[in-house]
């Protein structure tokens, strides 16, 4: 059977015209009208009985003559059309368990996911064929699931993209140097990780999606409109046979791969793999139950990079560290600064602090200056040369008043230095005192946070 709608332009025409007519039924939430007479022998192309056969199943009524054909001319895009139209009309429990089947088709981590996968995908997590069609799509996801040790950072960073890029323990907020310690910094690091990532689960595995109503619908009331003409009403709320609104296609997969297998799609767009699906699906902003069926396939990655969170944060304290004070190593014990350290940085401090100087021989030049001055205006006799002896007198003593106040500045900058020295090497040796009580907290913390994480990710998305 010819699947080629440009066999017959005529034919495929009036095709395209009674299923953009279709689709606006769809929007609306009108039970379509007659088809025209004829219609069913107008193209031997599977649309046409696919449409005859929506059209009696909107309506209740009996459909196997025109499924069976659709069927014999294209088992598989027949059932994804049925799948997906039923789903944005909102009669999704009209749908035959074996056409999801059918329809969707066998995932790999090897291929990319087609866009008619990903649109059922994004119609059952959306509620559109009840509890089944989660189970169904959960299935499917289950039989393909990555493996614990597939780049687990890549899936954290998912979950949680949000989250600082340092955590400072409060026993060292005061000493910067000290928290930026690899030693330190992993444990407290690794807890509020795994804080982070228990909260975003939490927050995933109990999203409820609030009905939604024509009035909160993308451009209702507004005058934006969707961009798509008389089809624009197929990105607004979709209802049910009592009229209901029960689903906001807020993703255009769906009404985007209908349009393609009418004929009237724009070209389709590169297709990802599974796990890009996933990953997007898992950062925060995306729709809920997507999050939780994404949540569900990555669960033993998530559960494997939690475990080893919760045993980072149990690493031992170093016996010592180093750190920089003062721009000096000092090592650093349980009972307190390192003597040979600390001497050692106490030694480079006065060495520095007290720069070499040379005797000041200016100084001295100026001073005996002056006498000679005085003699030989004496001896001549120039009484003006007389009066300006002491000049150089006074430049001298000027220059040996300066050279004893800097050397009196710099014995005060030592003895500063010292005592500041002392002061912060004492301190942060009580700052990592009450680090290490603060780890006996943390690690029972990070404990109780991977037992709810696992139960969290045990407990998996509900399918109601």
């Amino acid at each position: 059977m010819s699947t080629d709608l440009t066999a017959n332009p005529q034919a495929g025409t009036e095709l395209h015209r009674c299923a953009d007519a279709l689709l606006t039924d769809l929007a609306t939430g009108t039970v379509p009208g007659e088809l025209p007479t004829g219609f069913a022998d107008m193209s031997d192309h599977w649309l046409a009985p696919a449409i005859e056969a929506l059209v009696l199943l909107m309506r209740g009524e009996e459909a196997l003559e025109p499924l069976a054909r659709a069927a014999q001319r294209d088992e598989r895009r027949t059932a994804l059309f049925l799948c997906l139209a039923l789903a944005v009309a909102g009669q999704g429990d009209r749908i035959h368990a074996s056409w999801l089947g059918s329809a969707f088709g066998d995932l790999s981590l090897d291929r990319p996911v087609t866009h008619g996968q990903r649109a059922l995908w994004l119609a059952a997590a959306r509620g559109a064929y009840g509890p089944a069609g989660k189970i169904f799509v959960l299935r499917r996801l289950d039989a393909v699931a990555a493996s614990p040790a597939s780049e687990p950072d890549l899936w954290l960073r998912a979950l949680i993209p949000d989250e600082p890029s340092t955590v400072v323990s409060p026993a060292l907020a005061g000493f910067a140097e000290l928290a930026e310690l690899p030693e330190l910094a992993v444990p407290v690091q690794a807890a509020a990780r795994l804080a982070h990532l228990r909260d975003r689960c939490a927050e995933i595995t109990s999203a409820r999606e609030s009905a939604p109503t024509r009035e909160n619908a993308p451009g209702a009331g507004d005058g934006t409109g969707t961009g798509l003409g008389d089809l624009a009403l197929l990105e607004a709320a979709q209802t049910d046979r009592s009229g209901e609104a029960t689903v906001v296609w807020s993703e255009d997969e769906p009404l985007t791969v209908l349009r393609q297998l009418m004929g009237s799609g724009t070209p389709e767009r590169p297709m990802r793999p599974l796990t890009s699906h996933l990953l997007s699906d898992l950062h925060p902003g995306s729709h809920p139950y997507l999050a939780a069926i994404a949540l569900h396939v990555a669960a033993p990655i998530v559960r494997s990079a939690a475990e080893k969170l919760a045993e980072a944060t149990q690493a031992e304290a170093p016996e010592s560290v180093t750190m920089p004070i003062l721009g000096h190593r000092v090592t650093l014990r349980p009972e307190g600064p390192d003597p040979d350290s600390l001497g050692a940085a106490e030694e480079r401090i006065v060495t520095e602090g007290t720069p070499v100087r040379g005797r000041p021989w200016a100084a001295y030049g100026l001073l005996a200056l002056a006498p000679v001055i005085l003699v030989v205006a004496l001896v001549l006799p120039v009484l003006p040369l007389a009066l300006l002896a002491p000049l150089p007198a006074a430049a001298g003593g000027y220059l040996l008043w300066r050279r004893r106040r800097r050397e009196r500045a710099d014995a005060e900058y030592v003895v500063k230095q010292l005592s500041e020295l002392r002061e912060l090497a004492q301190g942060a040796v009580w700052a990592l005192h009450d680090h290490a009580r603060e780890s006996e907290g943390r690690i029972k913390t990070a404990a109780s946070d991977l037992a709810e994480l696992t139960r969290l990710l045990r407990r998996g998305p509900r399918a109601g």
